[in-house]
């Protein structure tokens, strides 16, 4: 074994156990390591990282020689104009934002619990497990734990896989998109939506008996974006009966935006079963909004309960997440 010494005098024997996870662990390395390198790959200069260190540029220098010496590779190369990260560099500053990061969260966590607030969780959901899981597991965890505070997004699964990667969330009810790689994740499968088409009261269509695909096609229709599940089961409706699609689209995201049209137009809309049950509901929104009866289903891929692979949830977000699976069984 080659014991490797690094300036700080820390003792290392890297050749025997490099590559078996252990290595870094016992190398001396510190949090304030992780700021430097976070801070180098940021500025791309030793002085703009030993400032935001509140350092001397020559106590920079030595940070930066006491981790090329742990890790018997250079982190960094010098240009004439400040320096830029070698690929080991860039691959310890990634891992070292995820490692700050995870400390900023202990903080925040052991701060609320101090301050009596017992935690917070950020969560988003598709519409219709927001309504149908999301919204009574909040209700009934707020009522066991009154000061947990809860933050929660409705949008589309692209939007939500991105900001649950960007740790924006602790947990998402959604899909994991196609142009994202499902090894990121763990994902369990809770739920399967189905959908239906809603005009406003007294639209033509609901005037008669159960109405074909084609019938449909005159009409304007509100759309989430091309490539949502809800979408793309709609128009898979459309093509496998050889039915040209609908030309007339308003494109969005907004639940409220396409509750307005339909309200105040001929148009269609598909939503989730959910949503037009709490919108004819007389506990829910009581709306002017009827369901169309079709002689075709809407069936939509089916939802998960999704976190990052190896992310530990906090207690708050881990209670309310285990809430929800228990509540599916």
């Amino acid at each position: 074994m080659t014991a490797l010494r690094n300036p700080a005098g820390l003792s290392v024997g890297y050749e025997e156990t490099s590559g078996n996870g252990e290595a870094l662990l016992r190398s001396g390395l510190s949090l304030r390591h992780m700021r430097m390198i976070a801070a180098l790959d940021d500025h791309g200069r030793v002085s703009a990282a030993a400032q935001v260190m509140n350092i001397s540029q020559p106590a920079a220098s030595r940070m930066i020689a006491e981790m090329e010496a742990v890790l018997d590779v250079k982190l960094c190369e010098r240009l004439p104009r400040g320096i830029t990260l070698t690929p080991y560099g860039k691959a310890l500053a990634r891992r070292a934002r995820s490692i700050l990061l995870e400390m900023r969260e202990v903080d925040r966590e052991i701060s609320e619990l101090k301050a009596g607030k017992g935690g917070s969780v950020f969560l988003g959901a598709v519409t219709a497990p927001a309504i149908e899981l999301a919204v009574p597991a909040i209700r009934e965890i707020r009522r066991i734990y009154p000061r947990i505070e809860i933050t929660m997004q409705v949008e589309t699964s692209n939007v939500l896989a991105r900001e649950l990667i960007a740790t924006r969330h602790d947990f998402i009810i959604a899909r994991i998109p196609d142009d994202l790689n499902p090894r990121l994740f763990e994902a369990r499968v809770i739920g399967v939506e189905k959908a239906c088409l809603i005009v406003r009261r007294g639209h033509p269509l609901t005037k008669g008996k159960a109405v074909r695909l084609e019938e449909t096609a005159a009409y304007d229709w509100v759309f989430q974006s091309g490539g949502s599940p809800l979408r793309q089961a709609m128009e898979s409706n459309f093509l496998n009966r050889n039915i040209a699609l609908p030309d007339r689209i308003l494109n969005t995201s907004s639940l409220l935006l396409t509750l307005v049209m339909v309200a105040q137009s001929d148009a269609i809309a598909p939503v989730s079963v959910q949503v037009a049950k709490f919108i004819q509901n007389p506990e829910g929104l009581a709306g002017a909004i009827d369901v169309v009866q079709t002689e075709f289903d809407i069936e939509v891929r089916p939802y998960s309960l999704i976190t990052v692979k190896n992310r530990v949830l906090s207690p708050a977000a881990k209670m309310l997440h285990d809430f929800i699976l228990r509540e599916v069984g």
